[in-house]
């Protein structure tokens, strides 16, 4: 059964071919009026007529030949179209509107029972609609289907199906699509009469997957029967991915263990939430590999929701990927306590080994001759994991450790398989762990065949302890002979530098002596520098701290690192934003700075890039840096990195050391890096090194983050209120000075400066000297200027026993220390001056012009 509205199309066709033809025969008769009509007496109308009807004849033949060729290709076209349609499997149904049928195919006819409509006295196929209506179930599924139909969308659902409601002899199922239809070309009719509609038009598919949805259900079926026999097998399972959490859990373990199967495949239970100590490590790391994949026996403690101890027996198995990556395992457990199977004195007696062995701390396995370990506890494999991942299957303990200590342990374990009982501990690096640690190798024989027994105590902890020990002895020492002779050299230095002076200020420029005096001047103020660096290393020199954005004070210094690099190499600078604050001397940063961009620039002498990097770290990243002795605290870290040659292994740990140097000789002090290091740890910060030979180096520094307090508002000055005066230039004063220094050069360089000031000088040679010429000068002394470290006597003391006479002249202490570095030993409270070593003729004065009251 068909509509209409495909009879009504060819009707119209039909009709215009018929217009068509007698177009084309009018035109004939015009050709044939015109040949009957040649002579001149035919009126002129009557042949403008006959050519009229002859060109419009020929247009219509054209028109009929192309649509007769377009007719029968287009008819082509539909009749496979329609062939196919016609022939599907599938009920197909195309639609008008809300219920104009324009086509249904066979099989949908049949589904709709078009023979019985027929009997019944309807006229046409019924829509899908009603075709599966009066039944609720299926309401809703309809009503979406024909909701996309109106609009215009595509749409699909499944349809359970009553018997009752098709006439089929059993439920059945139904998959129904709907998709919209493309509307007809211009031109062309959409509907009988010629008439235009808007209304969508959607072609509707009905496909039965009853049988389908029945092999579904039965697979799902055996699938459920399969995991019920699992869940309640009389032994337990589980399984885990490779991180080791637990996927499936059977019912049988979950009641064992009391646990609420719905934690479980979620990420709510991990190994270590079932079983008891360390022993998870056991399973996670499997056994073998890809090629050599088999079941372990594991006997452990499992652990009940309530912290119980279940004993057990697990019967484990890995699989492996393609790759070699451990992958899901499967576990099966034995419930081994005396209500789970028949409580034997010789199966309680190895629960209880098993439970002491996994649950101690020591790190324990049993090995052949060769190594091969037959037995491991949980603390082995926690430890030594290298030891049995290995991807060929071999678990042996020599996989363990480092290669260099691999001949070692393999002779001390022959030995003890032979029966010695004397073997020395071995210390070794562990592999992937990166730790330290001792192994004790003793006799053991196991199932007749002799071998040994490897206990391992990680000795990580104690290692880096003596290593900092060693390092900090070192540092503390080489420090205290660095500061020690420092301060010689600046006693000397001051002499010098004061003794310049004074013979520069009796010649001339012209003189010939008046450049060799600048020389000893320059040369002196060089050993000044090298002394300065040995203070810094010493952590003893004197620093200005101040708040520091080190943003900013890397962008200043940009432009001079780029001039002191040269033209073949790129500074570059990358800061982050909001930057937090530090509190550090300014100077001394530069130097170190500046001392870290020479050390790059010389490690790259065909050219190269230098990275400044800024930002900040937070304590909780801290970690990631792997840093030794790096408290977890805020910092802003600054990175200098290169491209260069790399730092050897063998010396980067002596980078540091003062005096150590790659360079040739004459081209590098050795006391830059040492002075870098000393700035930073008297800053309280902290620097390391990173370096690849042949890749490049990066410093890095931490220094700490400050955060500013409040500060009470400064009071606005007072109008009327005198200005302060500049201080002048004039150095000459008056006042009477105590001079005290056991150093007699110096002394003496600063008697006669001070003398030819205007000013008169008492000298001391000691604190002990200096408080009986107190005594005998009472009342006299205006400023006491005194050295720090002397005999007999130091400054601090020499201080505190001048207050306690009620000597209350200002004391100005000079030395080539660090001002902090005795200002503890004074009195709390106190106030006076610092002048640091060693120090120029100018600064004397001017210090002791400043203070004099």
């Amino acid at each position: 059964m068909r509509p209409d509205s495909m009879h009504i199309a060819a009707e119209r066709e039909g009709a215009r071919r018929l217009i068509v033809l007698a177009v084309a025969a009018l035109a004939l008769a015009a050709l044939a009026g015109l040949a009957y009509f040649p002579n001149e007496q035919t009126p002129m109308l009557l042949l403008f007529l006959l050519l009229s009807l002859a060109f419009i004849g020929a247009l219509g033949l054209i028109a009929f030949a192309a649509g007769f060729l377009s007719t029968n290709a287009t008819r082509a076209s539909d009749n496979v179209a329609r062939l196919l349609a016609d022939t599907s499997p599938d009920g197909l149904l195309a639609t008008e509107g809300e219920s104009r049928i324009i086509y249904a195919n066979d099989a949908y006819l049949a589904l709709a029972g078009a023979p019985a409509a027929a009997a019944r006295g309807e006229t046409g196929p019924r829509t899908v609609d009603r075709l599966f209506a009066g039944a609720p179930e299926v309401a809703e599924p309809l009503y979406r289907l024909a909701t996309a139909a109106r609009e215009g969308k595509r749409c699909a659902e499944e349809l359970r199906v009553t018997p009752a409601l098709i006439g089929d002899a059993e439920v059945a199922w139904y998959r129904i699509t709907v998709r919209p239809l493309e509307r007809p070309a211009p031109g062309r009719a959409a509907a009988p009469g010629g008439r235009r509609t808007s209304s969508p038009a959607a072609l509707w598919t009905i496909s039965d997957v009853t049988r389908e949805r029945e092999r579904h259900e039965n697979v799902f079926q055996e699938l459920q029967h399969a995991i019920d026999f699992l869940d309640h097998a009389p032994a337990g399972f589980f399984s885990t991915d490779a991180r080791g959490n637990i996927s499936y859990m059977n019912a049988t373990l979950a009641d064992w263990l009391d646990f609420d199967l719905s934690q479980v495949g979620a990420g709510g239970l991990a190994l270590r939430d079932i079983i008891a100590d360390d022993s998870a490590s056991l399973l996670v790391l499997g056994a073998g590999g890809p090629n050599t994949v088999r079941t372990e026996q594991i006997d452990l403690d499992l652990r009940r929701r309530d912290g119980l101890r279940l004993p057990a027996r697990l019967l484990h198995r890995v699989a492996f990927g393609a790759d070699g990556s451990p992958g899901a395992s499967r576990t099966l457990a034995l419930n081994r306590s005396p209500g789970g199977e028949p409580a034997e004195e010789a199966r309680a007696a190895e629960v209880r080994f098993a439970r002491f062995f996994n649950s101690t701390p020591m790190a324990i396995a049993t090995v052949d001759r060769a190594g091969k370990i037959l037995r491991s506890n949980a603390a082995f494999a926690k430890l030594l994991p290298g030891a049995l991942t290995a991807p060929d299957g071999d678990r042996n303990v020599l996989a363990g450790v480092a290669q260099a200590h691999r001949s070692g342990l393999l002779r001390a374990v022959q030995d003890a398989a032979s029966g010695s009982e004397d073997n020395a501990p071995i210390d070794a690096a562990l592999t992937e762990t990166g730790k330290s640690a001792r192994l004790f190798v003793t006799p053991n024989e196991e199932n007749g065949e002799r071998g040994a027994s490897v206990f391992v105590l990680d000795t990580t902890e104690e290692r880096n302890r003596e290593e900092q020990l060693h390092q900090s002895q070192k540092m503390q020492a080489v420090g205290q002979l660095a500061g020690g002779v420092a301060h010689d050299f600046n006693n000397v230095l001051t002499a010098i530098l004061g003794y310049s002076e004074l013979l520069l200020a009796n010649h001339r420029p012209t003189d010939p002596s008046f450049q060799d005096i600048m020389q000893i001047k320059q040369n002196a103020n060089r050993a000044a520098g090298l002394v300065r660096q040995l203070l810094a290393f010493s952590r003893r020199q004197t620093l200005r701290p101040q708040v520091l954005q080190l943003g900013d004070v890397l962008s200043d210094l940009q432009m001079l690192t780029r001039r002191l690099v040269g033209e073949k190499i790129d500074v570059s600078l990358k800061q982050a934003r909001d930057l937090w604050l530090v509190k550090a001397d300014l100077n001394q940063f530069e130097q170190v700075i500046m001392n870290l961009v020479v050390n790059a620039r010389d490690a790259m002498p065909d050219g190269g890039k230098i990275l400044l990097r800024v930002k900040n770290v937070a304590a909780s990243e801290c970690a990631a840096y792997a840093y030794k002795q790096l408290p977890e605290a805020d910092y802003v870290i600054v990175e200098v990195e290169d491209n260069g040659a790399g730092i050897p292994v063998e010396i980067r740990d002596k980078i540091f050391d003062p005096f150590f140097t790659t360079k040739d000789v004459g081209k590098g002090t050795g006391l830059g890096l040492s002075m870098v290091y000393g700035i930073v740890k008297q800053t309280g910060g902290f620097i390391y090194c990173d370096s690849t030979v042949g890749r490049g180096t990066t410093f890095r520094i931490f220094l700490t983050r400050h955060i500013p307090v409040a500060e009470a508002p400064v009071e606005e000055e007072k109008p009327g209120k005198p200005e302060k005066k500049t201080a002048s230039a004039d150095h000459t004063g008056v006042g009477v000075v105590l001079l005290v220094e056991d150093e007699e050069a110096v002394r003496s360089f600063g008697a006669r400066a001070l003398s030819s000031r205007g000013y008169t000088v008492l000298e001391a040679e000691s604190g002990v000297d200096a408080l009986r010429v107190v005594d005998e000068n009472p009342g006299r002394i205006d400023l006491v200027v005194s050295d720090v470290v002397m005999p007999e006597m130091d400054g601090p003391t020499m201080f505190g026993e001048l207050r306690k006479r009620g000597i209350k002249a200002r004391v100005i202490f000079v030395s080539g220390y660090a001002e902090d570095a005795f200002s503890k030993n004074l009195p709390e409270g106190e106030d006076f001056g610092f002048m640091p070593k060693p120090f120029t003729l100018k600064q004397l004065i001017e210090t002791v012009k400043s203070n004099m009251r």
